[in-house]
């Protein structure tokens, strides 16, 4: 079966559902999309798909002062001891750079390595076109009113996931 006629089947299939669960599915589908493509940009560099994303999170966050733990493990809603054994494995790698605050000792900054930095260079064109083939339909405010309501929706999901483990 085609790529198209499997999309057009699935969105036959998912169609019958109601929009709440209907939306929930294609989320789902949108993150084991995402998830391919951080696999394939991990590999480039030999890495799991979750160290690449804490490469990314610094990339972002880092402003020449490298980025505290805390902060990278909440953007990724993760443990920040998750984040503290990934980051060892990466300097090992070589890939970034743990060194302590100047201001206080017990917190770790993390900032990448010219090496690294220079490989998502590299990597730049290509994730640019990809990026301008999937936001193709989405003009600038439509995209921003719409990252405004997944944020809204993200927020809250981690209110109601505190409220059921009260709850439990």
């Amino acid at each position: 079966m085609s790529a198209t006629r499997k999309e057009g089947a699935r969105l036959r299939s998912i169609g019958n559902l109601d929009i709440i669960r209907r939306f929930t599915w294609e989320i789902s589908s949108i993150n084991m999309y995402l998830e391919e493509l951080r696999q394939f940009w991990a590999r480039t560099l030999g890495i799991s798909g979750p160290q690449w994303l804490i490469l990314m999170a610094i990339s972002d966050l880092d402003k020449d002062d490298g980025v505290p733990v805390n902060v990278v493990s909440k953007l990724l809603h993760v443990d920040p001891s998750f984040v503290t054994t990934q980051s060892k494995l990466l300097e090992k790698k070589g890939l970034l750079r743990r060194r302590p605050s100047p201001t206080d000792a017990r917190v770790v900054r993390l900032s990448l390595v010219e090496k690294t930095q220079k490989h998502i260079a590299s990597l730049n064109e290509q994730y640019k076109t990809i990026r301008e083939f999937v936001f193709q339909e989405f003009d600038e405010t439509e995209l921003t009113e719409f990252t405004g309501k997944l944020a809204t929706l993200k927020t809250r999901l981690e209110k109601a996931c505190v409220r059921i483990s009260l709850d439990y």
